[in-house]
Order: structure tokens, then C-alpha cells, then sequence
């Protein structure tokens, strides 16, 4: 079994009738969930499923394929899709347009980028994401661009 500490090595007890049930790890599970948080945050600090293999395969010592590395971080993407299609609210009393410069790997370059940020206040005072978009630059232009009305889903407004 793979853990966030390496390797392990499990002996489940057999019972003719099949009645035991392991309680801290499920039966047919080959890793912790403490290492698939480990695998998405790698992931998302924006290391590749090679870079993630070897990194998991020099610190900890598990050895991992990288179609599991992929099958975990895909798990993300799911998540992301459900996050651009939620609903929005109705109306936003407060907005907030915002940029931040940021580092982006692109090919074998890593260039400057503006990551341009929708945040809107409910009534209640609850804080939402409303749509990043990263551009070349930041500027006043495309964030009045992107404040459109009536955005109908996050979808539409991230990219």
C-alpha cells in the first residue's frame, strides 16, 4: 500500500466466512488519501505527472504509474468543470475587478502573465469567484470588458 510516509506493507487477515472489515484502511484500496492530496497539490503547484513520479519516488519511495498520477489529477479537472457550470447569483452588490501577475510555464519558457480575477459580495456577505482569465497583460480595458451583465454561468466567464 502507498502512503504519504512510503511504502507498506499490509497482511489483511482471511476468514473462511469474509466477515472482516479492516477499519482504518478499506478493503481493495491500494493508497492512503493523504497521498492523493499530496499528488493534487504537486499537481497544482504546476508539476508535471513525470516530475510528480520521480518526486514521489525520491522523497517518500512509493513508486506510482504515471496513468494513477493522471487518473488522481483528473479528479481535479471534474472538479473544475462542476466549479465553471455552477449558477450564479442574481445580483452582486459588490464587485471586485482585480489582476495579479503571475508565472506561467508555457513549453520550455516561463513567461510573466496577468491573471485577471471577478470576485462578487452576496447580500449576506459570502465572497464568490466569479471568473479568472489569464491574459498577456494587465490592464483597466479588459477588466471593464469582462464585467459584463447578465452572465447566465461561471462557464462563460472563465476560459
Amino acid at each position: 500500500m502507498s502512503t504519504i510516509a512510503g511504502d507498506i506493507d499490509l497482511q489483511i487477515p482471511r476468514d473462511r466466512a469474509g466477515t472482516f472489515a479492516p477499519t482504518l484502511v478499506p478493503k481493495g484500496s491500494r493508497r492512503t488519501g493523504g497521498l492523493d492530496e499530496m499528488i493534487i497539490s504537486l499537481y497544482a503547484g504546476g508539476m508535471t505527472v513525470r516530475d510528480i513520479a520521480y518526486h514521489l519516488e525520491t522523497t517518500v519511495g512509493t513508486q506510482l504509474s504515471h496513468d494513477t498520477i493522471s487518473k488522481i489529477t483528473d479528479e481535479v479537472l471534474d472538479e473544475a468543470a462542476a466549479w465553471q457550470e455552477r449558477p450564479l447569483e442574481e445580483f452582486y452588490p459588490i464587485l471586485y475587478l482585480d489582476a495579479l501577475v503571475v508565472k506561467v510555464r508555457d513549453g520550455h519558457q516561463v513567461l510573466n502573465k496577468a491573471a485577471h480575477m471577478a470576485i462578487g459580495v452576496t447580500v449576506e456577505g459570502v465572497k464568490h469567484v466569479l471568473g479568472l482569465w489569464v491574459t498577456e497583460n494587465e490592464g483597466a480595458k479588459y477588466a471593464g470588458a469582462v464585467s459584463a451583465p447578465n452572465w447566465p454561468t461561471a462557464a462563460s466567464k472563465t476560459s
